[in-house]
Order: structure tokens, then sequence, then C-alpha cells
């Protein structure tokens, strides 16, 4: 038996992948495979080329990786479209004037009239689960597990149309059965089965933020739609109802950042979804947040740049944005989730420091780990605690009261006798205007003094290998699983990883981490190496090596291994 296997549907948009793509992974999950997939897709509603990645295994798998072994193209652009992945391996399967489409590769190709089958059933609509069936048959599943979830998939649609599905489904089933007994495939499609995974949950980034936004306490969310972090403003505004959350889609970034300000400012725990481009439009909000002290947790979904960019594809091109974004200094925290566990657990936890240190709190990510999902058991949310740190004033209370910590009680209007007053200008610790120099340079420390609590209490980064190493990767963000696995395949004990989940303040440990580095790799999806920029920044030690990609599209472990080999073995 094989470790594990690659599945992609790839097609036009409009044409179901999606739809089996989530029907896959879920069966594949309740028969005892872990599952993991990812997809690219264009900027358009209908028409041009997707693609959907699915990887299934006996063992955990997070990573996405160029191997495929069953290809179902669903149009002639599809093989052309991901042609540098085929090999002698794939499996192809599909129509014929769709598989005969000229590669590269001399691969396996079978021919399968889906749509001619599907319209004996009832229309071409059902190719795609025919085409299910066959995958589904060539791993073994048994055909009840994919019934029950085309059953709660179409339940709302009538029993005549789930009846219809299923015979799709076991017309595929059928097809496989026949390949596999007259022996007209080259390989077997068998894996071990761990029957632990069946209870599982399917995660994606989006709902992973989304759902710790709301663990955090989350109240108040506003978002204008943009690609990649549009899913998570919808999935709250859908759940919004169950947990007490204001939804609002506003009509511009500008006003997205200024309501959530004026929340704040009232008490609520605040919540901004945005991408790049519509951050740039927050900055000044953001700068406003960071002298009136007020709590704010932003999620930026980082995408392709300048402008418009590639909207659908990903990147890590926003760092230095959110780094230096608004006017003069104020501190701020910044987390870059590597994992869909991280990205729930940080986005819970960004709302009790930003709380604490009435700092903004960032929650750095991107297309690939947004949109990208595999089975885990729990979350372990009930660890987790909504922490609130608001007084009670009185006639007393100084909002910007200048303490030894540098952090001022936290007071909303109406909760108490006192006057809660706030200020973009340089102000006196009651919040009134003032230009006095004093005053001005105290405001500056005061804001310092926070910087260096937060500093404190920075998330470490996460060393994997063996201590005792020669090279050193550094990486951020998700690129995590993707340099983890390469890093296994190379298998050498002179090599780690060092991940950084927050990205600033960085946590002081790295100094040791890179002193001890006789070669420092740093990993990235932008054309400057902007961590890598900032660590010799923070460190005031160069990094040797950048391994850099800017296309649009994340680094296959595949593409990882070869690059790293190269270095290790000084090719």
């Amino acid at each position: 038996m094989e470790n594990d296997f690659s599945i992609v549907l790839c097609g036009a948009a409009g044409q179901g992948i999606q739809t089996v793509e989530s029907l896959l992974t879920r069966t594949l999950k309740k028969s005892g495979f872990n599952v993991f997939a990812t997809r690219e897709y264009m900027s358009r509603v209908r028409g041009g080329v997707n693609s959907t990645s699915i990887r299934v295994s006996s063992n955990p798998v997070r990573a996405y990786i160029e191997r495929i072994d069953i290809l179902i193209p669903l149009n002639e652009e599809a093989i052309p479209h991901i042609k540098e992945r085929i090999s002698q391996q794939t499996l192809v399967l599909g129509e014929k004037q769709f598989i005969q489409t000229s590669s590269e590769n001399d691969c396996e190709r079978i021919e399968i009239p889906f749509e001619q089958l599907a319209k004996e059933i009832g229309g071409k609509i059902f190719a795609n689960i025919i085409a299910l069936g066959v995958i589904c048959g060539l791993l073994n599943v048994n055909e009840n597990t994919l019934h029950t979830a085309l059953s709660e998939t179409f339940k709302s649609k009538g029993k005549a149309l789930i009846d219809e599905n299923i015979k799709a489904a076991d017309k595929g089933f059928e097809i496989a059965a026949n390949l596999i007994r007259n022996s007209k495939i080259k390989r077997e499609f068998m894996l071990k089965r761990n029957f632990d995974v069946i209870n599982d949950y399917l995660l994606d980034g989006r709902e992973a933020v989304a759902l710790g936004a709301i663990a955090g306490g989350a109240n108040y969310v506003t978002f204008y739609p943009m690609a990649p972090s549009t899913g998570v403003g919808t999935f709250l505004a859908q759940h919004g109802l169950d947990f007490s959350i204001i939804v609002d889609q506003s009509e511009d970034e500008i006003s997205v950042i200024n309501k959530a300000i004026g929340a704040s400012y009232t008490g609520a725990r605040s919540f901004v979804s945005t991408s790049g481009g519509g951050f740039s439009l927050m900055c000044e909000g953001v700068s406003l947040a960071g002298m009136m002290e007020l709590p704010i947790v932003i999620l930026v979904g980082q995408r392709p740049g300048p402008a418009t960019g590639m909207p659908t594809r990903t990147a890590q091109e926003d760092l230095e944005l959110v780094l230096y974004a608004g006017a003069g200094y104020f501190p701020r925290i910044i987390f870059a989730p590597g994992t869909i566990e991280d990205a729930f657990k940080l986005t819970q936890n960004a709302f009790n420091l930003t709380q604490k240190y009435q700092v903004p709190v960032f929650i750095l990510s991107d297309q690939y780990l947004i949109d990208s999902y595999y089975n885990i058991s729990s979350l372990e949310h009930e660890k987790l605690e909504i922490k609130k740190y608001f007084v009670q004033n009185d006639e007393n209370y100084e909002r910007y009261r200048f303490t030894e910590s540098g952090i001022s009680p936290l007071s909303v209007p109406g909760y108490g006798t006192g006057l809660v007053d706030a200020d973009s200008h340089t102000h006196t610790e009651e919040g009134n205007i003032t230009e006095d120099p004093t005053i001005r340079k105290k405001t500056v420390e005061k804001r310092y003094k926070k910087l260096e609590l937060i500093k404190k209490i920075a998330t470490p980064p996460e060393l994997i290998g063996n201590d005792d190493y020669e090279f050193l990767i550094i990486g951020w963000g998700s690129n995590y699983y993707l340099i983890k696995e390469a890093l296994e395949t190379l298998n050498r004990e002179d090599i780690a990883f060092l991940h950084f989940k927050q990205v600033y303040p960085l946590h002081s440990s790295i100094i040791d981490h890179v002193n001890k580095a006789k070669k420092i790799i740093a990993i990235e999806n932008n054309p400057t190496g902007q961590f890598a920029k900032l660590v010799e920044l923070e460190t005031h030690v160069k990094i040797d090596i950048n391994i850099l990609k800017y296309s649009g599209y994340v680094f296959s472990v595949e593409e990882l291994h070869q690059k790293l080999k190269k270095i290790v073995e000084g090719d």
C-alpha cells in the first residue's frame, strides 16, 4: 500500500467542482481516510480554468503537492492548464476530447463518456457525480457512505433528485469495478484506513478564523467583500444571530474601519475582515485606533498586488504594509497562523490581547490558508477564556492616565459616572487636546512601554528538527506544513526549521536560534523577502539565502524539497 494519493479535478467555474470536492472529502473521511484539500481558481464567475487538489492518506496530510495520481479533466483547457503536474504515474479519466489534449508526459488515459452516461440517467448535470463514484470505487469506498453524503447534500431538493444522484454514483462504482476487474488500470489505489478520523471535523482557514472570532467574544463584525477574506465575513453573517453578533457589510473599507473603531469606543469587541488592497484604505483609521488606544482585531487576507493584482491567488506581500501602517509610531501585534488550529487559537487570543494592551492586533493570513482544509479531531476550545479588562469609571477617571506599565485604565461611556474622552490629537491624561512638548514626550514613551510589555509575552517560534543544526530555515504563516513536509523528505540531521506564528514583535529567543546557524535560509511568498528583512533588522544577523516565490501560486512540497536539496548539498 502507498502512503497517500493526490486527486485533481480541473475545469471551468460553474461546472460543480467545489460540490464534488466537498462530497468526496466528506465521504473519504467517513471511510477512515485523512484528507487535505486546496483550490486554485480564476477571478471569474464562470469560465476560466479552476482546479481542486485533494490528498487522501492513511496518515495526516496538511500540505499541497504537485504530484497527481488521479486526474479528471472537465473541459479542453484542463490538461494544458496543469500539464506540468502530470507524470507517467498519473491516471487520467474522462471524455475523449478532454483526455486526448496534448501533454508532455505519456500518462495513462482511460476514456469514460461521463456526459453520455449522465444523459441516460437524467441529464449531463450528473456527469460529475458519476466521476465521483469512479474515484470512490477506485479507492474502495463503501457505496453506502457516498449515498449518505449525497442524501445529506441534496435533502432540500427532494427524494427524486437524491435518487438520481445515487443512481449516477452507482454507475461510477460500476465503471471502477469493471476497470479493476479487467486490469485496465496499471496500479492499485489502496490505503490503510484509520477509523479514528471518522468523527473528525473538516475545517478550512476561513471557518477557523471566524470561529476564533466567535470564541474570542467578537460581537461587532464589519467588512467589505474582498477576496480572499470575504468568506470570513459571510460565515459570521450566517451565524451572527446564533452568537449575538452584529455583522455589518459596509459600503467601503473606510467606513468599515471607522465603524469598528466607534463600536470599540462603546465597549464592543470589534473585528474587521479585509484584504491587502482594502486595508490600504484603512491605514488612517488604524492610526486613529493607535492614538485613541482602542482595542480592535483586523484580519488581512493577503493576495498578490499592487492594486487589484491577482484577486484569487496567494501571497505574503502585506507584512510591511501591516507593520508600518498609520502615521507616526504606535505598537501593534501581528499574528500569522500556519495551521487551521493556529488560525482559530490566535484569532481567539487576539481579542484578549487587544483588550489588555489597547493596541491593534492583526491576523495576517493568505488565500492558500483561507481556502485550504483538512480533518482535525478538536479545536480544544474548552480551554480558552474570554478575558475582560474594563473598569468602572468615576468622576476622577482619566482615560489616558500615565502609568508605570504604559497601560491606562480602560472604560466605556455609561459604565460609571466619569467622562470617557477620546481624541485623535495628542492629548492629556483626561483626553483634552494639547501641544505641550512634555506631554507629547510622555505619550510617545507611554506607547513604547506597552511595546516592551508585549515583547515579553510574544509567542516563541517553533523549532522543527534537530537542535544541533547547521542549516536553519526561517518561515512564517501558511508555509508551515509545506516546509515541514519538505524537511521530512530531505531526512537530514543538519537542517532545522524555525516557524513564526507571531511575526511582530518577535520573541527574544530568535537571537539564540539565528546565532547558532552556519547558514540561514528564508522562505517566503513575496519578491523582496519582507520577513527576512524584519529578522535582519531585529537581530542584526544577515539571512544568507532567500527562497522567494511571487507567481501568485503556493509553493509545493516537491518544489521546496528540490530547492533545499541543492542548497544543503552545495549544488
